[in-house]
């Protein structure tokens, strides 16, 4: 006998391999999304943006305390030397710099990655009842949501890239950034059943 959940050989009353009862009938799927053949009703640019502003708000609001707290320890730990700044600032305020890529990362990976690919939208998205699913209208997966995130923050490290991005919804036929056509993603309105 296998089981229904993961298709591991089960001999008992549950699989081994995921604890799931082997024999019963599998766990009910949650209500699809638009089948294929359906249209998705794609989320609107305004929604998109505010909620671009909502995760870029969440990143601010960690970042900020992060690097206050690190001049704070840099700065009092160079005032104690005798020769404080007879050689320019303390190497600390030049590091803060890299508190904001890694927090920005960090939140992105957790906002951006995992949150999109458990319930299918950002913090932001979330609050503006829109997320983002793949072709079929499904919930996208942690490598196409990585995927996602590292191709939008890529197109931030060419001049006006970015901003193209961010409006190329505007004129899509299917509301669709640069970065959503790279991960073959669509952002749509949340279903409300």
């Amino acid at each position: 006998m296998f089981c229904t959940r993961c298709g591991s050989p089960a001999d008992g009353s549950f699989c081994p391999r995921c604890g799931a009862p082997v024999g019963a009938a599998a766990p009910p799927l949650p209500p699809p999304l638009p089948a294929p053949g359906l249209r998705f009703d794609y989320a609107s640019w305004g929604s998109r943006a505010v909620g671009y502003i909502l995760d870029r708000l969440l990143v601010a609001l960690l970042i900020i305390p992060l690097a206050l707290l690190f001049v704070l320890f840099a700065g009092a730990s160079h005032l104690m030397s005798p020769f404080a700044w007879h050689h320019g600032p303390p190497a600390g305020f030049c590091c803060v710099l890299g508190v904001f890529p890694v927090a920005g990362l960090l939140v992105g990976l957790w906002n951006k990655v995992y949150l999109v690919s458990k319930r299918g939208s950002s913090l932001g998205q979330g609050a503006m009842d829109i997320m983002v699913v793949d072709a079929q209208g499904r919930l996208v997966s942690q490598g196409t949501a990585l995927l996602r995130l590292v191709a939008h923050t890529a197109m931030g490290f060419v001049p006006f890239l970015s901003m193209i991005d961010l409006l190329w919804p505007l004129w899509d036929d299917r509301r669709q950034t640069l970065h959503d056509k790279v991960a073959n993603t669509y952002v749509i309105r949340r279903p409300t059943s």
